[in-house]
């Protein structure tokens, strides 16, 4: 059979139109995940924190808000929050607010109406508040769950009980901070808590938290143990630093207990240590050294580090070989790390100066990892790499094309295109720079869209 001239034209027009239409679905552009910000804005009821969420484009990074979001984070002044459960549920830690209204909480005047607060992930992105659980402690700062995602976690500033400390730590011990610890049901979200096989209370009933040495500054899991950094000198006040030792638990992945390994903290050699990180195998303490001081009395400008460790038995850290390794002498105070999915480069970010219209100092630090000989970190060209005023975290989107910080002075959301080769951090195709209704504390992705 043979096509007249015109059949043959429209022939080519639909098969035309047939590739146009191929091209164009190939770079469609669809979520590849959701991002949400925890925020202290009190508009909400009770003076609640809100949390913010966004869609990410695959293509452009760009951010598009969810809908029906912000909504309440259920307490008042969320500071983490943790996606379990195949992203199935969003588990956020509010700190609440002292006596007299003060998010400024401290030992004498703790934080009240802390919880923890579960929200169902909708396929959407939409959050629906479920269930409202609460730590065993006194002014809970941190959360984080092991790595299967079964066990939930969170660090207690103070623990309830002095006479429990001695128990646990051994005698002579005043005071201490705890973790109290959840299973948690993969089915339903709900947490059920853990309570202490090794150490009983001073009446001889069960201990529902486990101590750790006072004023805890930040934990990790690390290679089956969990691993609290704390400070020699009391750090009253939230954001908790002065970090200078860690202390080890081996950690059960059957039960979740955590058992003590050993009865003595292992000296880190700094003053100011603001947080602890495990990734890609390797333990990262941060260490914001302001000043040192001289022998005789003076002070000198001191360079913030990243102090890298194996881990050994019984949670014994180890220097790698590199040694310590320099912030960016232009940034200050590092308080998270990012490695990026690849294991190529490390991202530290510097929150600055958290105080509104001062010289902030923020920024992200970008470093090469060399592996052999040694392990070694070499900045990257070009950093540091721009941030929003005091960024309070950094994450990887699922597809690990860029990244994003939440940022507390300008109350924005920052994403940038990780180049896949040099490590730089560049500016998206669209708009970098997204407004949240107020400051942001902490940011987490979840690559689930469906």
């Amino acid at each position: 059979m043979k096509f007249k001239k015109f059949g043959k034209a429209l022939l080519l027009s639909a098969l035309s139109a047939g590739i146009v239409l191929s091209v164009a679905s190939c770079v469609q552009s669809y979520s590849v995940g959701y991002l949400y910000v925890t925020g202290t804005v009190t508009a909400q009821p009770a003076g609640n924190g809100i949390i913010s969420g966004f869609q990410i484009d695959h293509n452009t990074g760009s951010l598009a808000p969810i809908d029906l979001l912000p909504v309440s984070s259920g307490g008042a002044n969320p500071v983490r929050a943790v996606l379990l459960t195949g992203s199935r549920f969003l588990y956020v830690l509010n700190r609440g607010v002292n006596a007299s209204g003060s998010a400024d909480c401290t030992t004498a005047n703790p934080c009240q109406n802390s919880n923890i607060t579960v929200f169902a992930v909708g396929g959407n992105g939409v959050l629906t508040p479920q269930e409202t659980f609460f730590t065993q402690g006194i002014n809970p700062f941190r959360m984080i769950a092991d790595s299967s995602g079964n066990f939930l976690y969170v660090l207690d500033h103070d623990a309830p009980s002095s006479a429990a400390c001695a128990l646990a730590l051994g005698a002579g011990t005043t005071a201490c901070g705890d973790i109290t610890a959840f299973t948690v049901n993969q089915t339903t979200g709900r947490l059920q808590l853990i309570v202490n096989a090794q150490v009983t209370a001073a009446n001889g009933s069960a201990l529902t938290y486990f101590p750790v040495p006072a004023n805890p500054v930040d934990f990790a899991e690390a290679a089956g143990n969990f691993i609290t950094l704390s400070g020699g000198t009391p750090a009253t006040s939230y954001p908790y630093t002065g970090g200078t030792s860690v202390f080890p638990y081996t950690f059960s992945p059957i039960n979740g207990q955590l058992t003590i390994n050993q009865n003595s903290s292992q000296p880190l050699g700094i003053t100011q240590g603001t947080a602890i990180v495990y990734a890609a195998g390797v333990l990262y303490v941060l260490d914001n050294e302001p000043v040192a001081i001289n022998f005789n009395g003076t002070q000198t400008p001191a360079q913030s580090q990243i102090l890298p460790f194996s881990v050994g038995a019984n949670g014994a850290l180890a220097a790698e070989t590199g040694g310590n390794v320099p912030d960016d002498p232009t940034l200050a105070n590092p308080i998270y790390l990012l490695v990026e999915s690849k294991g190529k480069f490390i991202y530290v970010v510097n929150q600055g100066n958290n105080v509104a219209g001062a010289n902030a100092a923020s920024g992200i630090a970008g470093y090469f990892i060399t592996l052999t000989p040694a392990y070694q970190l070499s900045f990257i060209p070009g950093e540091p790499f721009g941030s929003g005023s005091a960024p309070q975290c950094l994450v990887e989107d699922p597809t690990d094309q860029y990244v994003y910080s939440a940022d507390f002075n300008d109350s924005s959301v920052t994403g940038r295109l990780v180049d896949p080769n040099a490590g730089s951090l560049n500016n998206l195709r669209s708009t970098s720079t997204y407004a949240l209704q107020g400051p942001a504390t902490w940011c987490v992705v979840d690559g689930r869209t469906s």
